[in-house]
């Protein structure tokens, strides 16, 4: 039996039009990022994974792919780009004035769960900013996500804007275990409405316990700000995301605004503002981010920080089909038209032109016509002629 050899399970290969798109994102995004004052750094993809025990990363170890160097010490292949940035930004950076703006374009690996279908590699391009806290940073971060999404060639897609103070401000209303608001957190965040009407059950006599009972269902547009805070009876966060919501909606942001109060993942991670961007024909999000403000002090430095990063691959899934060049001419050369025929390819659309690795004339002519080419340019001792099809 011949043994198959296949690419390991989250891999996969990417050929052609799936190249050409994915390169398509990444141009865009890096040339948006360049042009808003964002300066490109590259991480390891190897890292401690002291690393991420040190910086209170809330990704399980099992979702890190491990390996161990010569001296014993493990090491993952970099499972985010937010927590080894942060580190730059505390050692390499210390002496580079804050804000900074960094942005970055490469691959996390993250270990999903068997036979789920999931990708092990993740080709992100994202944005961090480094040493801003406050309302401006945070319109800067929300207006840059839209133009992200924009930037990639999307058309239908929004952003959803929660807050992680609203989730807190009403779990300390209620007198509930830790261990029993981290299973809450986990409830609303999978939007799981009847395991979480269980677990609230026991402190249905309290009153942010409805409030928390239809955090889940609290998305959609603006008006769900207004719905929130007759449950809650007010909210800083929530008159702070109706502030961004009106400079937004200003600005000519509002038709790509939505709200997803029960955002609540991560929740040790994030600190403030968190969001997300969808675009339809994705089966999740293809944008991820928010406000972290404690990260790069983990690292020895004080510093409030936001950012976001897109999945490239999701994005360019959402594009229109490419259509590839088709093969217009192919060059037929003899000894010593090396040079004019690589001209003649150059000066050419790329993908239309193709030089022919055929000795004989009649060798090029049946190659050209597989290709699916109109004619073929002969050059020879110094002359030229066509050939049509």
């Amino acid at each position: 039996m011949k043994y198959i050899i296949n690419t390991p399970e989250g891999t996969r290969d990417r050929l052609f039009s799936e190249c050409r798109e994915r390169r398509q994102v990444q141009r865009s995004l890096t040339g948006l990022f360049a042009r808003r004052g964002y300066a490109e750094v590259i991480t390891p993809e190897l890292e401690f994974y002291d690393l991420f025990l040190q910086s209170g990363s809330p990704m399980p170890q099992e979702q890190m792919v491990k390996l161990i160097d010569r001296a014993g010490r493990l090491l993952v292949l970099r499972p985010d780009s937010t927590t080894p940035i942060a580190r730059v930004a505390a050692t390499k950076l210390a002496a580079v004035p804050l804000p900074q703006r960094l942005y970055y374009d490469q691959t996390v690996f993250r270990a999903g769960r068997e036979h789920r279908g999931g990708s092990s590699e993740i080709a992100q391009c994202g944005v961090e900013l480094i040493g801003a806290g406050g309302r401006k940073a945070d319109l800067e971060m929300i207006a840059l996500a839209v133009d992200a999404l924009k930037a990639c060639g999307l058309a239908r897609f929004h952003v959803e804007l929660g807050h992680v103070g609203f989730f807190r401000e009403l779990t300390a209303r209620v007198d509930m275990p830790a261990d029993t608001v981290e299973q809450a957190r986990e409830l609303i965040e999978g939007k799981n409405f009847a395991a979480l009407g269980d677990l609230l059950e026991p402190y249905r006599g309290q009153a942010a316990c409805e409030p928390l009972r239809r955090l889940s269902r609290l998305f959609g547009g603006a008006e769900v700000l207004d719905e929130a805070e007759t449950l809650s009876g007010g909210s800083d966060a929530l008159d702070y995301l109706r502030d961004l919501y009106g400079e937004l909606k200003s600005a000519g942001y509002g038709d790509y605004i939505r709200f997803d109060l029960g955002m609540v993942h991560q929740i040790d991670y994030y600190t403030g503002v968190v969001f997300r961007g969808y675009v339809e024909g994705a089966g999740d999000a293809v944008l991820s981010g928010g406000r972290y403000d404690t990260l790069v002090e983990s690292f020895g430095r004080r510093a409030q920080a936001t950012g976001f990063a897109v999945d490239v691959d999701a994005a360019a899934a959402c594009l229109p089909p490419a259509v590839l060049p088709r093969v217009e001419t192919v060059v037929h050369f003899g000894e010593g038209e090396l040079s004019r025929a690589l001209a003649e390819v150059d000066r050419r659309a790329p993908g239309t032109c193709e030089l022919s690795p055929c000795r004989a004339l009649e060798s090029t002519l049946a190659l050209a016509r597989e290709r699916g080419a109109g004619e073929v340019l002969v050059l020879e001792n110094g002359t030229e002629r066509r050939v049509a099809l």
